[in-house]
């Protein structure tokens, strides 16, 4: 712990030799820039290859006859659909299907998943799933593990030259090189990348035998929220909570067709009505005219100056070439190119709606 009480990374230590410049992020305090500055460690990742400390992410190892059936559950999720080293992105829903967290789940077996957890959120997850587990056989560990993210063009032959045989990956697909290791291959960048969670004992070395390539830099969160903003993916907190339900979200897409009406998961009649009644409002993506970035909490209005949304992320997308940001305004303007306005201080600054992602994926998709 930090003297203000932020939790601190295991590898602390390697950040700060690494020059990193620290902030609070979900109660932690997380590397946010290096020396090179947000600029290149951003362009660096879609060039080459970056190197993200993910360790105030948390996860839960899920075990036991009835593990599928908790997490079917706890979220809109076919745990049957899922083949052995499959992920699935889904959502744990309250009753209102109001967003409490979106998870990765990965099968590891025929009773056991791999479930991934943002940080903010990772204490109300764990006693959520342990609650919606009582009375059933499946145990809910959570798993002190530090959890490394490698990002970029490079990175399947920066981890390849680094000793660990994961040509066996592709995107959404996880497993476990070896006792105590997991490994996915997803990517919160847009980009091809690896996500890597190995004991503390493991992990110093692990992080130096990657970075001996010098294709790979240790990139801080500033440039990991304008990679994820250009990549169009949500950060819980800000472009969802639990106000907003699937459907106002634009992510009714990762809930199975199956289980779209008449499901058993928490929320499921609450999104079913959401579903047949139609959303109010849509998360969007939201080009601003010029340079100026249009930040989170910018009101939104149409050109006659009546509020239709709200800016939930934004800042400036170094690969796009331009400001990119993400936000939610009426359905009847969700359209993309539609021309609305944001309020920047009093400045009214023209606003397209603009489709998602900013600039391209490139996972590995096989």
């Amino acid at each position: 712990m930090t003297d203000d009480g932020l939790k601190s990374l295991p590898l602390e230590d390697l950040h700060k030799s690494a020059g990193a410049r620290f902030g609070a992020f979900a109660g932690w305090s997380m590397p946010l820039t290096y020396p090179p500055g947000v600029l290149k460690e951003h362009l660096h990742t879609r060039q080459h290859a970056g190197l993200f400390d993910i360790s105030h992410m948390k996860l839960f190892e899920i075990e036991g006859p009835d593990a599928g059936r908790l997490l079917e559950t706890a979220c809109p999720l076919d745990t049957s659909a899922l083949s052995r080293g499959q992920s699935k992105y889904t959502l744990l829903l309250n009753a209102d299907a109001g967003i409490i967290d979106d998870l990765i789940v990965t099968r590891l077996g025929d009773h056991r998943f791999m479930v991934v957890a943002n940080a903010g959120n990772a204490d109300k997850d764990g006693a959520r799933l342990k609650a919606l587990a009582a009375g059933l056989n499946a145990a809910v560990t959570p798993l002190d593990r530090v959890f490394l993210a490698i990002q970029g063009p490079d990175a399947a032959d920066i981890v390849a030259r680094s000793g660990i045989d994961a040509a066996g990956l592709t995107f959404m697909t996880g497993f476990e090189p070896q006792p105590g290791w997991f490994m996915t291959r997803s990517g919160y960048t847009g980009e091809d990348g690896f996500e890597i969670a190995v004991p503390l004992s493991d992990a110093a070395d692990l992080a130096e035998r990657l970075l001996a390539d010098d294709r790979l830099m240790w990139i801080g969160l500033a440039a990991r929220d304008s990679l994820r903003l250009e990549a169009g993916l949500c950060l819980h907190g800000n472009d969802i909570t639990e106000e907003t339900d699937p459907v106002e979200a634009a992510l009714v897409w990762a809930i199975p067709k199956s289980l779209r009406e008449g499901g058993r998961f928490e929320g499921a009649s609450a999104f079913s009505a959401a579903l047949d009644k139609g959303p109010a409002q849509r998360r969007v993506g939201l080009k601003p005219d010029g340079r100026q970035p249009v930040r989170g909490g910018a009101t939104l209005t149409d050109e006659a100056g009546n509020p239709v949304g709200r800016v939930t992320s934004g800042g400036f997308g170094p690969s796009a070439g331009h400001p990119v940001a993400i936000g939610y305004v009426s359905t009847s303007l969700a359209s993309a190119g539609t021309r609305i306005f944001a309020d920047v201080r009093g400045t009214k600054v023209p606003v397209d709606v603009h489709s998602l992602p900013f600039t391209p994926h490139r996972y590995r998709k096989g």
